[in-house]
């Protein structure tokens, strides 16, 4: 028996080649549909079944305490006295501290009065927010920055009526020296400190949101706020101290 192969060496490759490149595009189809998928299922789970789960444990903490109350002599039963009676007012002295981004989103000045953040301390027993950080337009920045935190605003809803506050008070700077960044610039390292309003980080105060002036809202400003806002603090110039 004798076979005649009349598809040409190149014509066959050009066909192995197409069935290669649609077996790839198939496999980056299915692989794209798996991870929008997989990102669609953690968003749900981040945003709907938490929210719902808090929700739930919250109305389950009220229950079981109203059920305790009701039980006859329990306060001689209990091993740490009065503490049934102070659950409902722990948990509304949870802080939202998350909302500090927020914050962070609203007050950095545009440029060319930018500043980066080194550390960033929230003392809750103090009521106090301390930003360590540098600037390249040296003191005009900072004041700039400071301009901008006594200016801005907290507004949130309690009890269904919207109410604003102002956002800080006191605000004070402290030590600053110049210094070099990373890339070997020259910078003005300084620190600045503010009383911030109790309402901001309160699990009262809903759809709580930070404005300044004309610059609009700050709500979920965590997602816009550039990486470049962090930075290692800048080193001691030499000769200088």
């Amino acid at each position: 028996m004798i076979e005649i192969n009349l598809v040409p060496d190149v014509k066959q490759e050009l066909i192995k080649a197409q069935r290669v490149r649609a077996t790839v595009i198939s496999f980056s189809i299915i692989i794209g549909i798996a991870a929008v998928a997989a990102v669609t299922l953690l968003a749900i789970y981040a945003y709907a079944f938490q929210g719902i789960r808090s929700a739930s444990l919250d109305t389950e903490i009220s229950k079981q305490s109203g059920e305790l109350s009701k039980v006859t002599d329990l306060s001689k039963t209990l091993t740490i006295q009065n503490q049934l009676t102070k659950i409902s007012q722990l948990r509304d002295d949870i802080k939202i501290n998350s909302r500090v981004f927020d914050v962070i989103g609203a007050i950095i000045p545009p440029s060319p009065n930018e500043v980066q953040i080194s550390n960033l301390l929230i003392d809750s027993t103090a009521g106090t927010i301390t930003i360590e950080g540098q600037a390249a337009n040296s003191y005009a920045a900072v004041e700039v920055l400071k301009k901008t935190i006594e200016g801005a605003n907290v507004t949130y809803t309690l009890d269904e009526e919207q109410q604003t506050v102002q956002l800080a008070s006191d605000v004070t700077t402290g030590d600053t020296s110049y210094g070099e960044d990373s890339s070997g610039a020259k910078v003005l390292r300084f620190t600045l400190s503010f009383v911030y309003a109790p309402e901001l980080f309160s699990t009262l105060s809903e759809n709580a949101s930070v404005s300044i002036g004309t610059s609009g809202n700050a709500t979920d400003s965590f997602l816009g706020v550039p990486n470049s806002v962090f930075v290692d603090r800048a080193k001691d110039l030499e000769g200088e101290g």
